[in-house]
């Protein structure tokens, strides 16, 4: 069972042990330059591929990408269109090199709404990489954060319908093993590319104490020296997690 920041109180690194990324920004990047929205989201691809060697070669443990929301449906038909095909491209091609990187690749979300030859292709790609332990690469695909919590909260009282009898027997750490990446440590780092401020419904109970870093950059203009920047304002955080900073100083 993962760590919990309100419970307990983390070893902090130079490095961030998870990242979490919201990658915004592709269809803004293709409409700047004329071109169709689609055009960002092939561009996108090979900047997760950059992201992904980056961190894996940075000492990060665990990378998680938000790559298409549960909102995210409400998109143009032939965007989302675009998109799952795409899913199922970048699979096929780059699971082979997940392997050679020694990367484990989890994806997490709703995947009961995507097709079948698309849900079988994730099922095949956990499965060929679940050995490899350097980095362990999650896509969030049709995830939500209220999702999260609310499926969780259902496992939870199907496992254990006593609960519902005896409310006081659920406490965080049981409903955190129920969450869909209890598995992962809460992200140290997020990063939001594109310009926004907020975290739209992305991670909302891991995100309790990680230090939020915004950037204007697109996602497809993303390079190493952007990622570098977000480490060393990160290693600039005083990360408290409740105590004050004469505490700190005190350790």
């Amino acid at each position: 069972m993962i760590q919990s920041s309100t419970l307990d109180i983390p070893e902090t690194h130079d490095v961030p042990k998870h990242i979490a990324i919201i990658m915004d920004g592709n269809g803004r990047w293709a409409t700047d330059r004329k071109m169709p929205r689609t055009a960002g989201h092939v561009r996108g691809v090979q900047a997760v591929r950059k992201v992904v060697e980056h961190c894996a070669r940075s000492g990060v443990s665990y990378l998680t990408l938000f790559a298409f929301s549960s909102e995210n449906w409400r998109r143009p038909k032939d965007e989302v269109s675009l998109l799952m095909r795409l899913f199922i491209r970048t699979l096929e091609r780059e699971v082979k090199r997940l392997n050679e990187n020694d990367i484990c690749l989890k994806v997490v979300g709703d995947l009961s709404q995507f097709e079948p030859k698309l849900q079988q292709l994730i099922l095949q790609s956990q499965e060929k990489t679940s050995g490899n332990t350097r980095m362990t690469l999650t896509i969030a695909a049709n995830y939500g954060g209220r999702w999260d919590i609310l499926q969780a909260i259902k496992r939870l009282v199907a496992e254990n319908p006593q609960a519902v009898q005896d409310p006081a027997l659920i406490n965080e750490q049981l409903l955190g093993s129920y969450l869909a990446m209890s598995w992962a440590p809460e992200p140290d780092l997020f990063i939001r590319t594109g310009g926004e401020s907020r975290i739209s419904n992305f991670m909302i109970w891991q995100l309790a104490y990680t230090e939020l870093y915004f950037t204007n950059t697109y996602w497809p203009d993303i390079k190493e020296k952007d990622l570098e920047l977000a480490f060393e304002w990160y290693r600039g955080r005083e990360r408290r997690f409740g105590r004050t900073s004469a505490q700190l100083k005190t350790k």
